[in-house]
């Protein structure tokens, strides 16, 4: 038998087959065995198990999700008072100050000005 990768999940198929093969052991009355792992009551030991940390697995990524949605809007609101601040300083001390290259702004003096490129005369 190869070796089994426990770094990857099982699929969800796999997991209602073997959650199917345990309720059908549950079905035969005199199933016996010699191997431990394999007993009625280690399966129903393993199973509870699953569930449990399945359970625990659904609630954290769930106060993840609630963590994630309120990181994502406290960005977008820094986001949003960052800009208000820019238009203020824009507005307070002009768009060629110091001020307003402090804070982000490329000086309206410091622009380019767009020049024509000359067109060159092709010789014929």
């Amino acid at each position: 038998m190869p070796t089994q990768d426990t770094t990857r999940r099982l699929s969800r198929q796999t997991i209602t087959q073997d959650t199917t093969s345990l309720h059908g052991l549950q079905t035969i009355i005199n199933y016996t065995t010699t191997r431990a792992d394999a007993t009625e009551e280690k399966l129903q030991v393993a199973y509870q198990k699953m569930l449990t940390l399945q359970q625990v697995e659904n609630e954290k990524l769930a106060l993840y999700r609630a963590a994630t949605d309120a990181a994502r809007l406290a960005e977008w609101e820094f986001h949003n008072a960052v800009l208000a601040m820019k238009e203020v300083v824009r507005g307070q001390y002009g768009s060629d100050s110091d001020q307003a290259q402090a804070v982000g702004f490329k000086k309206k003096s410091d622009r380019k000005r767009p020049s024509r490129k000359k067109s060159v005369a092709m010789a014929s």
